[in-house]
């Protein structure tokens, strides 16, 4: 059992928690995931690491809630326990000295892009991270970025703060400015880190992309996460979860990742039934 140490709500429908698990904590780098089931009965689902203490023996995670795994998790309080956690899982992020980066985070995939930045600050780069979100009431973790980051430019799609616009136009701008660009990091929802991609590939700027396909046991035996990258199939589980975005078959991930849509919802629904009684 792990003991959730702390809860808190950074925007509408995205929740941060801290979780005792010391051996996790331990031995977790930037880019890794735990599994996380709630209870016996519950379903597995993967979560970014966001952050750990090897001291305190915590690790924190941030996510949004989309289904009813994470409405359950998201109800929970400081002090209830989660039935298992299983982890550092995935391969960590190739953290070096790469010369300017940009990191580039949408909605919740800030959460997940906050590590890489802050290793690759420690490692010697100039970090330029982009972050946006659809309103700036769904922005988070602005200043956390902002002190792991030489320069952050804040992007909402309805201009309400920051740039008036999508973090890929913020991307062009950079490029038409002929900054010198050595390395592209975008997490975030699929059609913004295709579009990023776009970007990037015709300027050969080599871009890695974090994926978070349907995944299910994370050992590479079930296959239930895997992509096409290069033409080749690949285990987000074991080979990832990071790749060359420029080698990702977009539209294959696009098209898994909605396979299983009307029973996710049916289960929403029967979940929210059954919290209002119904």
């Amino acid at each position: 059992m792990n003991p959730i140490i702390e809860k808190q709500d950074l925007s509408e429908n995205v929740v941060r928690m801290v979780l005792a698990a010391p051996e996790i904590a331990r031995k977790r780098r930037a880019g890794q995931f735990i599994i996380l089931k709630i209870d016996e009965p519950g379903e597995r689902i993967p979560l970014t690491i966001v952050d750990s203490d090897a001291e305190d023996g915590t690790i924190t995670i941030i996510f949004q809630v989309v289904g009813k795994t994470t409405a359950a998790l998201a109800a929970m309080k400081a002090g209830d326990e989660i039935s298992d956690v299983q982890g550092p899982l995935g391969n960590p992020t190739e953290i070096e000295n790469f010369g300017h980066v940009v990191c580039i985070g949408g909605g919740v995939g800030v959460g997940v892009v906050y590590p890489l930045a802050a290793a690759l600050k420690k490692a010697g780069n100039r970090v330029t991270s982009i972050i946006g979100a659809r309103t700036q009431n769904l922005l988070i973790l602005e200043e956390e970025m902002r002190k792991v980051s030489d320069r952050l430019i804040v992007a909402t799609d309805d201009g309400s703060y920051g740039f008036h616009g999508f973090v890929s136009a913020v991307l062009q701008n950079l490029i038409d400015a002929k900054e010198r660009i050595d390395r592209v990091f975008a997490i975030g929802p699929v059609p913004m880190m295709r579009v990023l991609c776009d970007v990037t590939r015709p300027h050969g700027i080599p871009t890695v992309v974090s994926l978070n396909p349907v995944m299910v046991d994370a050992t590479g035996m079930c296959g239930a996460c895997r992509v096409a990258v290069a033409g080749k199939t690949k285990f987000t589980c074991v080979d990832g979860p990071e790749f060359d975005g420029h080698q990702v078959d977009f539209a294959l991930l696009t098209s898994r990742l909605r396979m299983y849509q009307p029973q996710e919802k049916q289960s929403m629904e029967a979940y929210r039934c059954k919290c209002h009684g119904k």
